[in-house]
């Protein structure tokens, strides 16, 4: 048991060592000098010059939501793709196992309406972005 563990506390160590070791190096090598260019907030690279509460536009955040809704598309997508392409490489051995196990070609089916579901549903927020005009650059 414990020869199992040994590697684990060792790395642990190693990993709490070396963490140390470059904190102790920032603060004793880093730069010390203050000023009031550091005192000042940041902001994205900009100079805090306005009222906090001013009014923005969200187009930014309209397109980031658009860009994470067909992020986790690919996501949720490449998986199912890559078993569906791989008939020739050893996935219709997967089946075969799965057919044996009482799956059919039904479940197959079911899989691939779940699929079209998604990208039905995609679509539909894909084509909603576009009617709000969120792709458009203004």
């Amino acid at each position: 048991m414990t020869t199992l563990i040994l590697p684990i506390c060792l790395f642990a160590v190693c990993a709490a060592l070396l963490a140390g070791g470059m904190l102790a190096a920032g603060t004793l090598l880093g730069p010390r000098r203050q000023g009031a260019v550091k005192q000042m907030p940041y902001e994205s690279g900009m100079d805090p010059i306005h009222d906090t509460r001013r009014k923005f536009d969200v187009r930014f955040h309209l397109v980031a939501i658009a860009f994470l809704m067909f992020d986790v598309e690919v996501l949720f997508l490449y998986p199912w793709a890559t078993a569906a392409g791989n008939q020739e490489h050893g996935i219709t051995a997967v089946v075969a196992e799965a057919q044996a196990a009482g799956f059919t070609d039904f479940t197959r089916l079911l899989v691939f309406a779940d699929v079209m579901v998604f990208m039905l549903l995609l679509t539909a927020g894909f084509v909603y972005a576009w009617r709000r005009g969120v792709f458009r650059w203004r």
